[in-house]
């Protein structure tokens, strides 16, 4: 008999990293003949003219929160185990909150499965809603063993399941020539810190006057981002916004060079799918990063805050071709580490440990 599953996450309608992934786990789960899933996105969108209330600043929260929870309610009895995705502050109660309580209420097997970089620091401040409600949850997830070594600190037991890349999806291709086409498609939010990736890219243009960047994201520091640039006298400097979810392959394709100035992260989609592409990676070496690409093997990695650093590490890349062609073949080789084929097995034995007596007949 089927284990029944029910993905609680966001939708594509609030694109990032949770919504993609989700995307592709569900994808993976309805080929399983041993999994029935299902999906409750954590924005569910009201019908009719009451979709007019999500267009209201703070009732928005209220009312889709409430829907949320009425799906949950509505929907819990059809299912064995309920699997939760979720990021820190806020949105953890709000998105993590509701199916712990509920699956609970319904004797349901809940999983948390966390993403955020910013785990310490929510765990530290947040210390009443994050250990002993994550103590609730029959299992956590995380992405990584950087998060497996965060959530150990605060005595709680994470399994590390990495997230999945669909790598039929993205076309590697060797730079070579190596070419000064740089990228960034990090969310315009301060802990991404993209103006220093703007500050790094002027100290580039400064020795390589041809060389381009596009910023493929939005947040909420667009407006001053752009000033910066202006102010840095940016050249050959593009802006787009969020670019849609199956137009990031033709966009890796058309560029050569990722730079990414994190403070904090855990396993940025930036970092793998860049992997996948061929697209050689300079990065600080911020919360998880490290974790997936190792300095000099497989990207260039500096400390966090250092621009200076970026800017020398992609004028390094630009003249050694050997060294660049090294960084994209072990890259190239991580980033199937994280296919369906190798990412599998441990799911559907998480699932299978999970699973109650109903579906072990």
């Amino acid at each position: 008999m089927r284990i029944r599953v029910c993905i609680a996450a966001p939708s594509l309608d609030f694109y990032g990293g949770q919504a993609i992934q989700a995307v592709r786990l569900i994808k993976a789960f309805k080929a399983e003949e041993s999994l029935s899933v299902d999906f409750i996105p954590h924005n569910p969108k009201l019908p009719g003219p009451l979709g007019l209330l999500q267009k209201i600043k703070y009732l928005r929260t209220v009312v889709t929160t409430a829907h949320y929870i009425v799906l949950l309610l509505a929907r819990m009895r059809r299912y064995d185990i309920v699997h939760v995705f979720s990021a820190s502050y806020w949105s953890y109660l709000l998105s993590a909150g509701p199916p712990l309580a509920i699956a609970r209420l319904f004797g349901k097997k809940v999983l948390l499965h966390y993403h955020s970089g910013e785990a310490e620091d929510h765990l530290t401040r947040w210390p009443r809603t994050t250990t002993p409600m994550m103590k609730r949850f029959d299992q956590i997830v995380v992405p990584s063993g950087f998060l497996v070594d965060v959530f150990s600190k605060f005595g709680l037991q994470a399994v590390a399941i990495a997230n999945v890349l669909d790598l039929d999806r993205f076309r590697f291709r060797d730079r070579v020539p190596l070419q000064p086409r740089f990228l960034s498609c990090r969310l315009l939010e301060p802990l991404y810190n993209v103006g220093n990736v703007l500050r790094a890219f002027q100290l580039i243009q400064q020795q390589v006057p041809d060389a381009r960047l596009t910023v493929a994201a939005d947040g909420s520091q667009r407006a001053e981002l752009e000033r910066l640039a202006a102010s840095l006298t940016l050249r050959n400097t593009t802006f787009l916004g969020i670019v849609a979810f199956d137009k990031m392959p033709e966009l890796y394709d058309a560029h050569d060079i990722q730079l990414i100035g994190n403070d904090i992260d855990n396993m940025p989609a930036a970092v793998t799918e860049s992997c996948a592409c061929g697209i050689l990676i300079v990065s600080t070496n911020a919360g998880g990063i490290p974790y997936i690409v190792q300095h000099e093997h497989s990207a260039l990695l500096v400390n966090c805050g250092d621009f200076r650093g970026l800017a020398r590490e992609a004028l390094r890349l630009l003249g050694d071709p050997a060294l660049a062609r090294k960084l994209a073949a072990n890259a190239r080789e991580i980033a199937r580490e994280f296919s369906w084929e190798n990412v599998r097995p441990k799911w559907l034995a998480l699932y299978e440990k999970l699973k109650p007596s109903r579906s072990r007949d």
